[in-house]
């Protein structure tokens, strides 16, 4: 007894000693600290239109949570384990000091801890692991500190956010989410108790790798709450004897990494740098289940490509896809390759392609500006043209139609859907190069080189580009800004501002109808055959750069607009009958199939804009506006409306 009454005075004469030299020696370490400031790196989450969680993104994974969401038991069970004089002390428990000072002298070793809670909060967050008297005496000066400067909710709340709980869960919310798939008002008194019981040791509790050892934790930390009265015998019987289901997943939850990824560039471009400390929760247009849907179609596309070609370089050949509301701009699902694991390039968003004869709605769009109609009749006839190359060298272009046939004279319409190079460059020649590159150029295209060649498609693009200009003809000439990011919230609930872009009308609705409906024939009767669809108009254009290095199916229906591409990274040619017919058209149709199983009530039918008539010509219906009229028009009314317009050059 005189023995355990002197280790007692040796010890409160030591504690009381260190604690007198500790403030002098180090009351600057202690005092500089602001007690106030209390920055954890948080994770930013990104969502879908739906409210879908479709990533985490993080340095530390953890999700905060203040003192008023967090359940009193929780708090109750966390005391009962770690620190049940918590809220008695001043942030230095001298009785459990005694206590530990006397049972590692009776077993001749440190065999037990003494530290509070706030203690182990200062220990971990404002102190380093050093095991040294300099540091468990600012330990203890700084916990004090802690205990005069903050509440003891406020320590709570402190805590319960910073503790690593194991399996990369940082905080009680990100593991009750993480492990029970629950919000911290769900857990049951069990759950509760598994959480409170990792700090110890998080590997070794972790309910994902040693569930028995979890519980056996848990249960503990149970009988402790009974021992203390804080739970009845019945509530502790019935917890016991509980098992509840651990989930274990990975921590990212990315369930559209290339989706993820842009968002992530185009947040960086808008300068905000902390994406992966900042708890963002970044809203996106994306819908989850359109994605998936695209993400099928992608590598239905990819397999029957494998399937036709067994040669195929499969490190080369991949594919991508963005899905848009032409109206609105939102971005409905993006993929940029078949297999994000094994190329995290976003083809959708990356890649520069040569768009071929997918861009020709744009040229017969510029002549329709113009006065001609669907009815129009250019000459579908070879021409042979001189050119220079960089170096000055003359060249000869004969440019040819796909079947090298000639139709003589055929109507706009004809020509579109039976997508006819020399008509269209003789259209080109017709309406003038300048102009339509200069329409072009006023769209949006850009490094449009100024000659024939781009009437083919000569140039490219990024399919998410191409989405946002396709608009001015699925949008009924408007152009609507695309949009991946529609909302970020920061970690305190305010809203980020957004920079936003003007939609912008380019055409009339009744001229860019015409061209609506030229491009339904292109799909009912004409090169998009592939991608008809049962019970809905559709729109659409093929395109198959040259040699077959690029296949394009740009298709749209009353509601939503597909781009489709296909090709090798190492821009080769494909086989020569790969295309835009046979190799996009039929990944549209998958994609719709699938999209209309999903949306039965979606809009069907094109809405046909005042201003626009129609007549029945030898048989044939035809739409037609006042600035479009049936027949052609002359060359002279042509002219005269190109220099109306200011367009002569």
């Amino acid at each position: 007894m005189l023995l355990k009454y002197f280790v007692y005075f040796i010890a409160i004469c030591g504690i009381i000693g260190c604690l007198i030299l500790g403030y002098f020696l180090n009351v600057v370490e202690s005092k500089d600290i602001d007690y106030k400031e209390f920055d954890l790196d948080l994770t930013t989450q990104f969502y879908d239109r739906n409210g879908n969680l479709l990533a985490n993104v993080f340095n530390e994974n953890r999700a905060y949570a203040k003192f008023e969401e967090i359940p009193p038991r929780l708090i109750e069970a966390l005391i009962a384990i770690e620190d049940t004089s918590f809220f008695e002390h001043e942030g230095i428990n001298i009785d459990a000091i005694f206590r530990a000072i006397i049972k590692d002298i009776q077993k001749g070793r440190l065999a037990e801890g003494a530290s509070t809670l706030t203690q182990q909060l200062v220990k971990n967050h404002y102190l380093t692991n050093e095991k040294s008297i300099k540091r468990k005496i600012n330990e203890a000066l700084i916990s004090y500190e802690i205990e005069k400067n903050l509440t003891k909710e406020q320590i709570l709340e402190r805590y319960l956010n910073f503790i690593f709980l194991g399996h990369g869960y940082y905080g009680i919310k990100t593991a009750a989410a993480g492990y029970f798939h629950k919000e911290l008002d769900e857990l049951s008194l069990k759950e509760m108790a598994m959480l409170v019981g990792l700090p110890k040791a998080p590997s070794t509790y972790d309910p994902t790798k040693r569930i028995d050892l979890s519980l056996s934790r848990a249960n503990a930390v149970l009988k402790r709450m009974y021992d203390l009265g804080w739970i009845s015998e019945a509530e502790y019987k019935q917890n016991v004897a509980l098992k509840p289901i651990v989930y274990d997943e990975s921590l990212t939850q990315n369930k559209a990494p290339y989706v993820v990824d842009e968002a992530i560039r185009q947040l960086q471009a808008m300068g905000i740098s902390d994406i992966k400390t900042g708890g963002y929760k970044v809203e996106l247009s994306i819908d989850l289940d359109t994605q998936k849907i695209a993400e099928e179609a992608i590598k239905f596309g990819y397999d029957e490509l494998i399937k036709r070609d067994k040669d195929i370089d499969l490190n080369q050949i991949n594919g991508a896809m963005i899905v848009t509301e032409p109206k609105s701009g939102d971005v409905l699902a993006l993929v940029g390759g078949v297999d994000y694991y094994k190329s995290n390039f976003n083809r959708a968003t990356m890649s520069n392609r040569q768009v071929g004869s997918s861009f020709k709605p744009f040229v017969y769009l510029s002549a329709l500006n113009l006065g001609y109609s669907p009815a129009s009749e250019i000459a579908d006839i070879a021409r042979v043209f001189e050119t220079r190359d960089a170096q000055g060298k003359r060249m000869i272009w004969k440019p040819k139609n796909y079947g090298r046939d000639f139709n003589g004279l055929i109507t706009l319409k004809e020509a579109l859907t039976k997508s006819r190079n020399l008509a269209t460059i003789n259209l080109l020649l017709d309406t003038s190069l300048s102009y339509v590159h200069q329409t072009i150029t006023k769209y949006g295209f850009t490094n449009v080189p100024q000659d024939l060649s781009i009437g083919l498609g000569s140039f490219g693009v990024s399919p998410y580009e191409y989405a946002e200009l396709y608009s001015i003809i699925s949008n009924y000439g408007t152009k609507q800004p695309i949009k991946l990011i529609t909302k970020v919230t920061d970690k305190f609930g305010n809203e980020v501002k957004l920079e936003t872009k003007e939609a912008v009308e380019f055409v009339k609705p009744e001229q860019t109808y015409l061209m609506i409906d030229m491009m339904k024939n292109v799909v009912a009767a004409g090169t998009g055959g592939g991608a008809r669809v049962a019970g809905i108009e559709i729109a659409g254009k093929t395109g198959t750069s040259n040699k077959s290095v690029d296949a394009w199916f740009v298709g749209f229906t009353p509601s939503i607009q597909v781009i489709t591409w296909y090709g090798n990274d190492n821009n080769k040619p494909m086989k020569y009958y790969e295309g835009g017919a046979r190799t996009a058209a039929p990944v549209f149709r998958y994609f719709m199939q699938k999209y209309l199983a999903a949306h039965p009530n979606i809009k069907r039918n094109f809405d046909i804009p005042k201003g626009v008539s129609k007549r029945v010509i030898d048989g044939k219906s035809w739409f037609y506006t006042d600035k479009s009229p049936l027949p052609k028009a002359s060359r002279n009314d042509i002219l005269k409306q190109q220099e109306e317009d200011g367009l002569m050059f």
